[in-house]
């Protein structure tokens, strides 16, 4: 069933959920292509447990986007169509990789995880007790997006302690 997109689900105008949703679409899209760009240029110490992270979040992040679209158009809108709305629409931006050792690369996803966050969170905040659907979507998204944070940040803690013992 597609609800048409100017009416209004419990208090909230579904134009303003659509609207909430391509700019986390956008954010969805170009933190797959970050991630995707980092696999590819990341050196140094563990390499290889990075480059899994980075690969398994840029998958999460390309359903995620799989998720958000399916939803606006069950909402009645339309995804974002080019790379460059996702530019001009982005709460989190992109972050192009200016280092490419794991600590560079893995302080900016961190950024990004951090950033992605505080929009869904935000979003939940303002969908809660309203638009179930989208809410129980964006919890979902959210909960992924807390635990790659958690990944990441546990990466950095393991190369933090693996320096630290080798200078004993």
């Amino acid at each position: 069933m597609t609800i048409k997109s100017n009416s209004i689900i419990k208090e909230i105008d579904v134009s303003e959920i659509i609207a909430m949703l391509n700019k986390a679409y956008a954010d969805e899209w170009l933190a797959y292509y970050q991630y995707f760009t980092e696999a590819k240029v990341v050196k140094g110490i563990m390499k290889r447990s990075v480059l899994h992270e980075l690969n398994e979040h840029a998958e999460d992040e390309l359903r995620h986007a799989n998720l958000l679209a399916d939803r606006i158009l069950q909402l009645g809108g339309t995804p974002l169509l080019t790379p460059k709305e996702w530019f001009s629409q982005t709460n989190c931006g992109y972050m192009k990789p200016k280092k490419f050792d794991v600590k560079s690369i893995l302080k900016e996803a961190i950024k990004g995880e951090q950033c992605a966050i505080v929009t869904y969170s935000k979003i939940a905040q303002k969908l809660k007790n309203k638009d179930i659907v989208t809410y129980d979507m964006v919890n979902k998204i959210l909960a992924d997006e807390v635990e790659h944070e958690h990944d990441l940040q546990s990466i950095v803690e393991d190369i933090n302690d693996f320096v630290s013992s080798l200078k004993k």
